[in-house]
């Protein structure tokens, strides 16, 4: 019996099947472990235990179909550690909640966020459940189930957990980690995203209540990952009944990474929260509960003082004045007693956990609370200023006393009424404008207003002009004075002058003798030479490592040496010549400094043309063409085979059906390199009967060539504007279409001719022929357009808020199968920084509707269908960047609600690259009945895969060929010899198959099929990564290890490197 089959299919298939053909479920609606399950176990184990006896050197034997590896134990390793990788990042997450809720316990008014905490961190533990299930449902063999004994309790327990609640409401808030006591139903992802959106929306609402501190990369995280979840919560709500089916498993799965990132960076701004937003709100209301106490110590202070003050008035005589003296100190102490006990009422109350945020609280609650002990307090002072007045006069104190008494009284008064009103003015206009104007703003403003006004304008305009006649006059008045005074002064200098030469007498001889022939400066300072030509270095400078000649020092001479007797000479006869003409002999810093920098690049430009090179390159030339290559192709992922392997050990091959395939494989070369365009090579294809291929271009153009050997160009198919996108063979081969940006021609394949142009309105992503080769289907925007030869418009099918990117008929031209990312979800949200969701989508023509969607995340770009013999009508889907091309089957199933027979697609296979490739151009089957899998790189690398078991069969490095690829096709009339084309970025088209020289029977060593990986699942992208690779350092030092060309072919030959011999 074969291990890699079950009633005919295959065991990975079985693993990504639908529920038709899952295993039964128990009572709480899951997989359990049925008798498939332990039989690839046991085999699992078996072959592990094989592969350790044996030894890791040693290469599989593929002696029939049956030995192609069926289970992938990374694919089990990779799906386990991805659910890992979230559960920690949850896990970290309920770690700084509970620590945020512990610091948070400080602060008042902290119930709130303390109960929307808990909340939260119940939330995410159903989550993690579900996504644990989920996880173990798609990996048995790494994730158990949780146990459903561990999750049931009993009525008494339940009982007393709600009774506990409610004796004592705050215990919920203290439990450690909330756990799950009820078993959830996959079908409430949607529910638990929905829910989860809402829990850290309150959360972050609670988290703002606090008017301290805002934190914006909080804020900016939480809604970031609340629209994210609210955008999968509404797109997963259309897959309601299908939340078992693998597909859908696999897209929650996926889903993980997305959530994960989202996670991480809320975790790490909580963090950041906790250290420095918490201590600064509690700074800030421990700063505001001391303001309040410092206000009731006053108060009560002032209250004591009124009170001892009242006394004095008790014996005064009953009349006017001294009824307001105790009238005006009784309310005096009322309101210095009002505000002491407001005052510890307004502590206690910001000091309260429990109470309510500020913006759930009545308005006239909060002015008495936050107002009510500053007003009583001023109030209490005004009362007892004016009662300590009336009280001076009522006590028939001295004039003075009274006097001094009044007149300090409304001075402290106004000072205290001007600051109030300013402090009242001030909230009034940050109230008004919102935080915009300044209270001297507003001031300014009304300054400027009031003199605006028409009757103040007139005034001011009288003012001015009074006060110019004025100024001016008093202008005058100073010129007149000045000049006054300065006569007066020049008169009196006049008089002094002629007083001190009678005295004196004239001077007959000058102090200093001036000699115009003394070279000797006026000034005592000695002058000397400039430091830029001074030479400081006695020693010679180290002889760098370098094989050229020692660069020349800029200050330092070169033609011969300069003794320090020389130089003092020099200097000396330097410092006369330079004081005797310094503009015309003497040059400057910085023409010396370029004389000097020209002699040292002409001295080090000889000494380089006299010193050999110390490297030799060696032109020789290649066997193949070279060509112009962009960086991408320069890319190189090979390390140095080991040097004691010079050759690898041979596969042993029967006459099963893969071991047919690898050699006809191995055994095709570039035989062809076609200069076909002038720029990339957008698109190409075979025609159905293998003697045409046609290559379109970002040049105009579109070149059909004349399959044979050699190669030659049949048709070159211009086009006046334009890109040609893409290029598709009628299925007769009668017609060829090329596509343009917003149109098609048609043109005939035999003589070229270009039959019809059709002209649309929009963008035209893909065009797809009909299987009947009548019409075709032009894909725009969320319509597939069907239109005839004529341009006519036959139909057309709306897939709705999809974005197409491709579309593909089935053979009866019943369905549709469509492809692309979504434009918006159900409800019209788009993600915040998450992928947008892909959807595969099977359109009915009959019913115009859409039967079946399953989501991916990875960007879809194109599908292939194709009949294959054992799995039926299978769908090749193409993505771009890194993700692997995927195989997915076309199942017809019963719908549970219209038990209607609706086709629904199931994934076969994700066929992984030997290395991490980012893939160029869409994928293609290839061989004979569609039995290969075929994709190329960017770099230049091509994989071809095994159809049915996945295995890669052939693997050519890109170092075996020049030019970054952008395209590949196959021949599929080519079946001895393999033949199919790449198309590269610099319009080169290179095509491959079997030398016509050698032998059909020859067989190669296969070096490039030494690894046999076969993959299910999409989780393993970078998996298999090992293998010989070969660094260009590497190879070049290893090349001159062999002394002969031909020692150099036999030791290259297996990695299928080019030699130096030219035969």
């Amino acid at each position: 019996m074969k291990s890699s089959t079950l009633n005919g299919f295959p065991s990975d298939i079985a693993d990504a099947a639908s529920p038709l053909f899952a295993s039964p479920l128990t009572q709480s609606g899951r997989q359990s472990p049925d008798r498939r399950e332990t039989i690839l176990s046991l085999v699992e184990m078996l072959l592990q235990h094989s592969n350790g006896d044996g030894g890791n050197n040693m290469l599989p034997s593929f002696e029939d179909d049956k030995d192609v590896p069926s289970v992938d134990e990374h694919i089990q390793a990779d799906g386990a550690e991805a659910f890992n990788t979230l559960q920690r990042r949850i896990n970290n997450l309920d770690k700084e909640l509970r620590n945020f809720a512990n610091a948070a316990r400080q602060l008042g008014s902290s119930v709130a966020i303390l109960s929307s905490t808990f909340h939260l961190r119940e939330r995410l533990a159903q989550l993690l459940f579900l996504y644990h299930e989920n996880a173990a449902d798609l990996f048995p063999r790494k994730i158990p189930h949780i146990s459903r004994e561990n999750n049931i309790e009993s009525p008494t327990a339940s009982r007393r957990r709600r009774g506990f609640r409610r004796v004592k409401g705050k215990a919920q808030l203290h439990i450690p980690r909330p756990t799950v006591t009820e078993n959830l139903d996959p079908e409430t992802f949607p529910d638990q995203f929905e829910s989860l959106g809402k829990e850290v929306t309150t959360f972050l609402k609670c988290l703002n209540e606090f008017p301290e501190f805002t934190d914006e990369a909080v804020n900016a995280s939480i809604l970031s990952f609340e629209a994210d979840l609210k955008y999968w919560s509404s797109c997963l709500k259309e897959y309601s009944g299908q939340f078992r089916y693998p597909s859908v498993q696999r897209y929650i799965h996926d889903l993980s990474l997305e959530m994960g990132e989202h996670i991480d960076e809320l975790t790490s701004s909580l963090s950041m929260f906790i250290e420095v937003g918490v201590p600064t709100i509690r700074f800030a209301q421990k700063h505001g509960a001391e303001n309040l106490l410092n206000l009731s110590t006053v108060a009560t202070f002032f209250s004591a003082v009124t009170a001892t003050t009242m006394q004095f008035s008790y014996a005064l005589q009953r009349d006017n004045v001294s009824d307001a003296v105790n009238c005006f100190w009784f309310a005096s102490l009322v309101f210095s007693i009002g505000a002491a006990v407001n005052s510890l009422l307004g502590l206690t109350w910001k000091q309260a956990m429990y109470r309510s945020p500020g913006h759930r609280v009545p308005w006239w609650v909060l002015i008495w609370i936050k107002r009510s002990p500053l007003v009583f307090l001023v109030l209490s002072v005004a009362c007892f200023s004016i009662g300590l007045c009336c009280f001076a006069y009522a006590s028939h104190q001295a004039h003075v006393t009274s006097t001094v008494t009044t007149v300090l009284t409304a001075f402290t008064s106004f000072g205290l009424a001007a600051v109030s009103a300013w402090f009242a003015s001030e909230r009034w206009a940050f109230s008004r404008h919102r935080g915009q104007k300044w209270l001297s703003d507003v001031l300014i403003d009304a300054k400027d207003r009031f003199w605006l006004l028409p009757g103040i304008t007139w005034l001011e305009r009288g003012f001015n002009l009074i006060t110019g006649h004025i100024g001016k006059l008093f202008k005058t008045l100073v010129h007149i004075c000045v000049g006054l005074i300065a006569c007066l002064t020049c008169w009196k200098r006049e008089a002094d002058k002629d007083d001190d030469l009678e005295a004196h007498g004239l001077p007959t001889r000058s102090c200093q003798t001036y000699n115009p022939e003394s070279k000797e400066p006026m000034s005592p300072t000695r002058h000397r030479a400039s430091d830029a030509t001074a030479v400081t270095q006695t020693e010679p400078p180290p002889t760098p490592a370098s094989p050229l000649a020692p660069p020349t020092p800029v200050n330092s001479p070169t033609d011969k040496e300069i003794s320090w007797g020389n130089l003092t000479k020099a200097n000396a006869t330097t410092e006369a010549d330079t004081n005797a003409n310094t503009n015309a002999n003497t040059p400057t810093v910085g023409k010396q400094l370029w004389r000097n920098a020209v002699r040292n690049v002409t001295m080090r430009n000889t000494m380089t043309s006299l010193t050999p090179s110390a490297v030799t390159v060696i032109n020789k030339p290649r066997s193949e063409p070279i060509r112009k290559r962009t960086t991408s192709s320069n890319m190189n992922g090979f390390g140095m085979p080991d040097r004691k392997k010079t050759t690898a050990e041979p596969v042993i091959f029967s006459r099963s059906r893969i071991s047919t395939l690898v050699p006809k494989l191995i055994e095709m070369e570039a035989t062809h390199d076609l200069a076909a365009h002038t720029a990339l090579v957008r698109h190409m294809q075979f025609s159905p009967d293998g003697k045409f291929l046609a290559t379109s271009s970002w040049d105009k153009t579109a070149v059909v060539f004349r399959v044979g050997h050699p190669f030659l160009a049949h048709r070159t198919l211009a086009h006046a504007q334009g890109f040609v996108g893409q290029v598709a063979w009628s299925p007769t081969g009668n017609f060829l279409l090329t596509k343009m940006a917003r149109g098609v021609k048609v043109w005939t394949a035999e003589d070229g001719v270009c039959k019809k142009t059709i002209n649309r309105n929009l963008a035209i992503e893909s065009i797809t022929w009909y299987p009947a080769g009548d019409a075709f289907l032009s894909i725009e925007d969320s319509v597939a357009t069907k239109l005839d030869l004529t341009g006519k418009v036959l139909d057309q099918y709306d897939f709705g808020n999809m974005k197409l990117h491709d579309v593909a008929i089935t053979p009866d031209a019943s369905r549709l199968l469509g492809v692309g990312p979504l434009l918006h979800s159900p409800t019209g949200l788009q993600p915040s920084k998450s992928r947008v969701e892909k959807r595969l989508v099977v359109y009915s023509v009959e019913s115009k509707q859409i039967e079946s969607q399953t989501p991916v995340l990875n960007d879809v770009r194109d599908i292939t269908l194709a009949q294959t013999a054992r799995n039926g009508l299978v769908a090749l889907i193409s993505y771009e960047h890194k993700a692997p091309p995927q195989l997915w089957k076309l199942e017809q199933v019963k719908d549970r609600e219209t038990n209607a027979n609706v086709v629904r697609l199931t994934l076969r296979h994700t066929y992984m690259p030997k290395v991490l490739v980012d893939f160029a151009g869409p994928s293609y089957f290839g061989g004979k009945n569609n039995e290969l899998v075929l994709c190329a790189g960017k770099a230049g690398d091509i994989h071809i895969w095994d159809q049915e078991s996945g295995a890669l069969l052939h693997f050519i490095r890109a170092q075996a060929h020049g030019g970054d690829l952008t395209c590949i096709a196959w021949n599929p009339a080519a079946e001895d010899p393999f033949m199919f084309a790449t198309g590269s970025h610099d319009g080169g088209v290179r095509v491959w198959t079997r030398h016509p020289d050698e032998p059909p029977d020859r067989q190669p060593t296969p070096t490039n099929a030494t690894d046999f990986p076969r993959s299910s699942s999409p989780y393993q992208l970078d998996s298999n990564m090992s293998g010989s690779s070969i660094v260009l350092d590497d190879f070049q030092s290893y090349r001159t290890l062999n002394s002969s060309p031909e020692d150099r072919a036999v030791s290259f030959a297996n990695y299928g490197l080019p030699s130096d011999d030219p035969s």
